[in-house]
């Protein structure tokens, strides 16, 4: 008691001096364990962000942000550590941890998923950047992949911004995943028309086209016998590239074609009997 009230007669400061001189080897271990604690942290994170960079399969995006979460990982392990050496108690330390990140994944819940969701976007790469996509109804050219949200240019030149949660959650279409691509045009001709010809025709017009690839070679088939007319089919094989392009000119070549051999593509008609009462 005598020591305790000789403390309790000291000033503020004093009982401070006091404190440091009595713990100074646990104020030193602490210190010690806090700096080479935080100076493996990041060394061990960069470590980490270097050997995911090398893989082709993680984004240097995926690779920063999952450091990062190393990073943080150990910082808060370095602090209960350092706690420790103090003698408090790091059972309460680590529940109140645990139950703070309970609340904040549930009060993020949205966020969160979106940021998983763009993590395995970054890393599965269904589509990159410059490419053509298809979700739900939108078709547009992949501008720019965050870990939140991805942003869009639509041909008409249109910006959208879709979270990553809903395009992770859809069918995505890749127009330009692979270097090849079918293109398929049907046009209806006349019942009175030879169909052997209309088939030569377009087969000879793809032929002629040096974008249309040989292999596969090009087809052509009766689609379809329609109310007005038969629907003759073409299929060809170009670049990706140039299907746009391949699609439009012989689309136009095919109607030009047509006219000039006089096989005709006719307009829906309807033949309508009247019988006398």
């Amino acid at each position: 008691m005598t020591a305790e009230a000789d403390i309790a007669a000291l000033t503020i400061p004093e009982q401070i001096l006091l404190w440091l001189r009595l713990n100074l080897i646990e104020i030193a271990g602490a210190f010690a364990v806090l700096l080479i604690g935080l100076f493996l942290a990041g060394l061990l994170s960069r470590a980490f962000e270097r050997a995911l960079a090398r893989s082709p399969r993680f984004d240097p995006t995926v690779a920063n942000f999952l450091s990062n979460v190393v990073k943080y990982a150990l910082w808060a392990l370095v602090l209960v550590t350092v706690l420790a050496q103090f003698g408090v108690e790091t059972t309460s330390i680590l529940a109140a941890l645990g139950g703070m990140a309970l609340a904040i994944g549930l009060a993020l819940q949205g966020t969160l998923s979106n940021v998983a969701s763009g993590v395995m976007i970054l890393v599965q790469k269904p589509f990159k950047v410059g490419e053509a996509i298809n979700v739900g109804s939108i078709t547009a050219v992949v501008q720019n992949i965050g870990l939140f949200t991805t942003e869009l240019k639509q041909f008409d030149g249109l910006f959208v911004m879709i979270p990553n949660s809903e395009l992770w959650n859809k069918p995505i279409v890749n127009y330009h995943r692979h270097p090849i691509r079918r293109f398929e045009l049907v046009v209806g001709i006349g019942y009175g028309d030879s169909m052997e010809q209309a088939r030569t025709e377009l087969l000879a017009l793809a032929e002629a086209d040096e974008r249309v690839l040989e292999d596969p070679a090009p087809q052509t088939f009766v689609n379809s016998l329609d109310d007005s007319s038969v629907g003759i089919g073409l299929r060809v094989w170009c670049t990706t590239a140039d299907y746009v392009a391949v699609g439009w000119d012989m689309t136009e070549a095919v109607k030009a074609r047509f006219d000039d051999v006089g096989i005709s593509i006719p307009f829906p008609q309807r033949e309508i009997t009247q019988r006398a009462v």
